[in-house]
């Protein structure tokens, strides 16, 4: 029988921040999104307390002062990098490996000797021993069902299987419709909160009432990804395990302002880091973009100012990776959407158009491997190979600026333990 393991970081941003502060371990705590606005991460005796996920930081006071909730800007520096040693400890356990999330990784377990929960739980003490995070992990005869498998871990839903693995390989079809019978069908993967409002209007609330429903029914109402959802959880397998995720069709790059931002040299700082950012995404697929577009927009909130919001699209001569030749063209957009006096508090960009690097075809102007063209390509290997090795930011432009008034608000950040000398954990 197949077997897919979902292996999920419990509580993950909370998590992190434990291993290197074990004195927060048992206590309750939330980790903050972007300017500490709303809560993205939330522990056990958080959740407890009936906090939502989501849920504004300024509202939580009152009860974060009567439970000593403790609160932690978001350190996605850390994050990413306990993501990367965590996933490279799992994917030691079976030859395919498809990394999902930041905290989510599948694998195949097809053909592994001996009991799957008893390995289930060799991954959970080699995670948590070398990397210091708890995981659960879910066995099931496919994705759709390893994601549910992992739910029933966290949740102790399946009998005789309290210790934070599942698989639902082991159990009969009558147990296992008992146990979907108990689940509300929102909790299935690719079943979003609108899906689930209309599927509950057919008259189908739980995992089993939908694994019941016809598949074509599915489709004709929905689409053909719930029919293959619907044949999953009877036990088919419609989604491969791929090793290696799709190129993305455009890149983002945006955040909110720590305050608002007036002038233009500022936003210009912005948008030029961010375009950084999603250059260095664009050169790690191997894609060049075509295109860039550039937004900006004021608070919608306040009262006290008009609102503005105004973004443009520049196209490139020739499809490009170099963060030079994109930064001159998201400034030449930004200057022209920018409005002086006003209270800026967000802007962005997003990469366009995308295509494989080695596919661009030559214009009549162009010329193979120049000097010029070799030094920046250079250049660019070098930039990225320096901020690798010694995090991300080592190495920037200095378009990006210096000062940066316009930051991020992270007030209760806690440390690049594991990416900056200057973070290391002191030991008294």
């Amino acid at each position: 029988m197949t077997a897919i393991a979902l292996i999920d970081g419990n509580n993950f941003y909370v998590s992190c921040e434990r291993v290197f502060q074990p004195h927060y371990e048992s206590k309750p705590m939330v980790v903050l999104s972007n300017n500490d606005g709303c809560v993205v991460a939330r522990s056990a005796e958080v959740k407890a307390l009936g906090v939502p996920m989501g849920a504004p930081w300024f509202k939580l006071k009152a009860l974060a002062r009567q439970h000593r909730i403790i609160a932690k800007s978001s350190n996605y520096t850390l994050y990413g990098d306990m993501s990367h040693r965590m996933h490279s400890v799992v994917g030691q356990f079976a030859p395919e490996q498809e990394i999902y999330s930041i905290d989510e990784s599948f694998l195949n377990l097809t053909g592994i000797p001996g009991d799957l929960i008893t390995y289930g739980q060799r991954i959970q003490q080699r995670v948590k021993q070398w990397v210091g995070i708890p995981v659960c992990v879910g066995i099931g005869p496919n994705k759709t069902l390893a994601k549910l498998a992992n739910h029933c871990a966290k949740k102790t839903l399946v009998p005789g299987m309290t210790n934070g693995v599942t698989d639902l390989n082991q159990l009969s079809e009558q147990d296992l419709n008992k146990i979907l019978n108990q689940i509300a069908v929102g909790e299935v993967w690719g079943i979003g909160r609108r899906l689930s409002a209309q599927l509950i209007e057919m008259g189908i609330a739980t995992v089993a009432q939908l694994k019941m429903a016809s598949a074509n029914r599915m489709q004709k109402h929905f689409s053909v990804v719930v029919a293959r959802t619907v044949a999953e959880l009877n036990g088919e397998m419609c989604l491969d395990l791929d090793d290696v995720a799709p190129p993305k069709q455009q890149i983002m790059s945006s955040r909110s302002f720590g305050q608002p931002v007036y002038h233009l040299e500022h936003l210009i700082e912005a948008v030029v880091s961010y375009t950084a950012r999603a250059s260095e995404k664009l050169r790690h697929q191997q894609h060049v973009a075509s295109a860039i577009q550039v937004y900006v927009r004021t608070s919608p909130f306040k009262t006290d100012a008009p609102f503005y919001s105004n973004g443009i699209v520049v196209r490139l001569t020739q499809p490009t990776d170099s963060v030079f030749t994109l930064a001159k063209a998201a400034t030449r957009g930004l200057k022209q959407i920018y409005k002086p006096g006003l209270p800026y508090q967000k802007a962005g960009i997003m990469l366009l158009d995308l295509q494989p690097a080695h596919s661009v075809p030559l214009d009549l102007f162009s010329a193979l491997d120049t000097p010029i063209d070799l030094r920046r390509q250079t250049l660019l290997k070098t930039l990225d190979s320096i901020n690798a090795r010694m995090g991300r930011g080592t190495l920037r432009t200095a378009g990006e600026g210096f000062a940066r008034p316009w930051a991020m608000r992270s007030t209760q950040k806690s440390r690049a333990y594991t990416t900056d000398w200057g973070g290391l954990a002191e030991v008294r």
